[in-house]
């Protein structure tokens, strides 16, 4: 099953893109909106045996470090994701279009603001890399391990850190260096 977003409201739909041919032009009525809208039916994916590919292909090119990522554990909202993090602030929030935040979370959680908190990577003295979590500021806050932060906060996240935006959580999932 393959899901679409409505282009409007951002509502989606849910079908099975096996009983069509790939390439083909489908066409969708929202059933939130009654906007009608078309994608092309897609491509299945090259399994690797056919593509001779290994699962080393999928680790980060030699010399770039993996910073980690954000899990966003699934809610009554969305689906689970997982959004790599990046040098510098990675801010986090809901996704609506036109938002500019780099780590959007794809979810329709009303609680959860278009500029939610931020996690920002650096090396320390030690030139380990660092974790520092604060909130955005949000409208209903961030929680860090169920205590929520203030303004000024400026939390040190480690592995397995827990943190609750409005009814989403995310687990910090770190890559040894």
């Amino acid at each position: 099953m393959k899901k679409v977003r409505c282009p409007k409201c951002n509502t989606y739909t849910l079908f099975d893109e096996t009983r069509y041919q790939p390439g083909q032009r489908l066409v969708f009525v929202c059933s939130e909106c009654n906007k009608q809208f078309a994608i092309k039916a897609p491509t299945p994916d090259p399994s690797p045996e056919e593509e001779g590919s290994s699962a080393a292909e999928s680790l980060p090119p030699r010399g770039e470090v993996w910073r980690g990522a954000v899990i966003v554990v699934e809610n009554a909202f969305h689906y689970r994701q997982e959004i790599p993090l990046d040098m510098g602030d990675n801010v986090f929030g809901r996704y609506v279009h036109g938002t500019n935040i780099n780590k959007p979370i794809e979810t329709v959680d009303p609680s959860v603001d278009t500029r939610h908190c931020i996690i920002r990577v650096q090396r320390g003295k030690d030139g380990q890399l660092q974790y520092i979590l604060r909130d955005a500021p949000s409208g209903t806050g961030t929680f860090y391990m169920n205590e929520i932060l203030r303004d000024q906060d400026r939390i040190r996240l480690q592995d397995g850190s827990v943190i609750t935006i409005g009814a989403t959580t995310l687990i910090l999932k770190l890559q040894d260096e």
